[in-house]
């Protein structure tokens, strides 16, 4: 069995974040999403990774490389446009061949691994096999209808008025036969080539589709309060570890990781959180949830509830909560009037202030 990993897409509701970075290596507990996915794939077994890269595929590349780092060999495939996960299946035919294969949407986080989805596949000898959910808002989710006996039905891609809180999991397992089905369906109205219309076109000539509820945690991390929540989930099962110092006028309580090279000096760490490597915690206070990548610099700060990406500073700013800071961003507390706000926001930048 070999597996089709989807790592490109422009992650629009990710921005100005994925302007300059692939979504699918945003990290969640200091780990890139992507890296879940890869692990999860090598843990059931398999060993052969195809990768649909896109305009972010350099950055994917230089953080995979041939997959030796994972236990899997690695075959980058790249999509001059992103023109729908069916045709990713399409422009992987040659590496697929004739073998089943798992296709893994790299920004999805899915606790458990696929272990158990793949056995039942080989079980099953299905022809494909999806993994539904429940979800709150299934407008953003392809989305199945299953009938009385839990049959499926119908399957819509983001559905204005969807028929069914049922969303569908981005992990899939596939026979060869939906080679004939994505070739044989046409662009939808959004002028992509969906997945759903190909497994709705296996459910109509007779193949066999199965499909079962998710029991574990899953998200797609498309969004700034996924990837918070995905972070949260990580960290609360993280084991304690202090590889970096600590001073002796800091506190420390719960989970708490300092990873090689960190400095925390006069600080409150309050776990579940992790500190990068080579990071400086000085005069702050770190709360729950919190991840804080590599060389960053905290001096007289107090954040929670948050992701900092590589780089990045906060200097003499109080009560950061819910936000994601990217790579080598400088935040800091302004001189001037008093309740004053100075800001320099990129497009599609989302700012709350409290006044």
């Amino acid at each position: 069995m070999k597996a089709l990993v989807l790592a490109g897409g422009k992650g629009t509701r990710l921005r100005p974040l994925t302007h300059t970075s692939a979504k699918q290596l945003v990290p969640v507990a200091n780990k890139p999403v992507l890296f879940y996915g890869l692990e999860a794939i090598r843990d059931a077994g398999i060993t052969e990774v195809g990768i649909v890269v896109g305009a972010t595929g350099e950055e994917v590349r230089a953080a995979v490389g041939d997959g030796s780092d994972f236990g899997l060999a690695v075959t980058y495939l790249p999509q001059d446009a992103p023109l729908g996960l069916a045709h990713c299946v399409l422009i992987a035919r040659e590496f697929l061949a004739d073998d089943p294969f798992v296709m893994y949407l790299g920004d999805n986080f899915l606790v458990g691994g696929i272990t158990g989805l793949v056995e039942a596949f080989g079980r099953g000898r299905y022809d494909a096999q999806i993994l539904l959910t429940p979800v709150a808002e299934p407008q953003y989710y392809g989305v199945a209808e299953l009938g009385p006996r839990g049959e499926i039905q119908a399957l819509q891609e983001k559905p204005e008025h969807p028929r069914s809180n049922l969303a569908i999991v981005g992990v899939y397992t596939f026979s060869p036969a939906v080679h004939d089905a994505v070739r044989a369906i046409k662009p939808s109205a959004r002028g992509e080539l969906e997945i759903t219309d190909a497994i709705q076109w296996l459910v109509d000539n007779g193949y066999g589709v199965h499909s079962h509820l998710v029991s574990g945690y899953w998200k797609d991390t498309g969004r700034l309060q996924d990837i918070l929540e995905c972070n949260r989930i990580v960290l609360e099962a993280i084991e304690p570890d202090i590889a970096g110092t600590i001073d002796a006028l800091s506190e420390t309580s719960g989970r708490v990781v300092v990873e090689a090279g960190a400095v925390v000096e006069n600080s409150v760490l309050r776990g579940p959180l992790v500190i990068g490597a080579d990071t400086k915690i000085v005069s702050s206070y770190v709360g729950p949830f919190t991840s804080i990548g590599r060389g960053c610099e905290l001096r007289n700060a107090e954040i929670e509830y948050s992701i900092v990406l590589d780089g990045s500073s906060v200097d003499g700013v109080s009560r950061i909560a819910h936000s994601l800071i990217g790579r080598n961003v400088q935040v800091s507390r302004a001189a001037g009037v008093a309740n004053t706000h100075e800001l320099m926001v990129g497009d599609h930048s989302r700012i709350q202030v409290k006044v």
